[in-house]
């Protein structure tokens, strides 16, 4: 049976094998059907409009140029560039303390829905920290590989950016959430 499926792998024609990954149109589907989410998720991470419109846009071209990913794997990926582009540009592990002005972070709270707000206002690797493992749902050791950083040091982080939740009274919905031109509320759907 096992010699089957093997061969049977083998046997498929290229284009059955192609479409088993996910094209440069599908990622593009991706960036347009979940915009907001994945926009928000840049905009959550950097703290920054600017910094976000390139994670968002840098995240799409290496979606659609880079490896090849199945189909199936497509949106997570999607999400999981967005989050290593925003690494990349702001290397939050070496940078310390937020590169943002007091102004620029309050621009993004207010954007965001107000049980969120005090995310942004986190120091820099505390708020990617919490962003990636909390309302991604990565686990500590995930985190730390995309951080490039220890599960120790990740681990400290999230106790603290929890730290500062309770002293602020916060209480954080389960996924991160932004506050649309509407006033109504977007979800950033988790990986999961």
């Amino acid at each position: 049976m096992k010699n089957a499926n093997v061969n049977a792998a083998h046997d498929s024609s290229p284009v059955q094998r192609s479409r088993a990954y996910a094209s440069s149109e599908d990622f593009c589907a991706i960036f347009r059907d979940d915009v907001d989410s994945l926009y928000s998720l840049a905009l959550v991470l950097t703290g920054s409009e600017e910094v976000a419109n390139k994670a968002f846009l840098a995240a799409l071209d290496d979606c659609r140029y880079g490896r090849a990913v199945f189909q199936e794997w497509a949106r997570s990926w999607s999400r999981r560039s967005v989050i290593k582009t925003a690494i990349r540009l702001l290397d939050p592990v070496r940078s310390g303390a937020n590169g943002e002005s007091n102004a620029e972070l309050e621009t993004v709270a207010r954007q965001l829905h107000p049980s969120l707000r005090w995310v942004v206002r986190l120091a820099r690797f505390e708020r990617f920290v919490f962003v990636i493992s909390v309302l991604e749902g990565h686990t500590a050791r995930e985190c730390a590989a995309l951080l490039g950083t220890g599960p120790g040091a990740v681990e400290e982080a999230r106790a603290s950016a929890f730290h500062q939740a309770a002293g602020k009274a916060q209480n954080s919905l389960p996924a991160s959430y932004v506050v649309n031109s509407q006033g109504g509320v977007e979800t950033i759907s988790s990986l999961h």
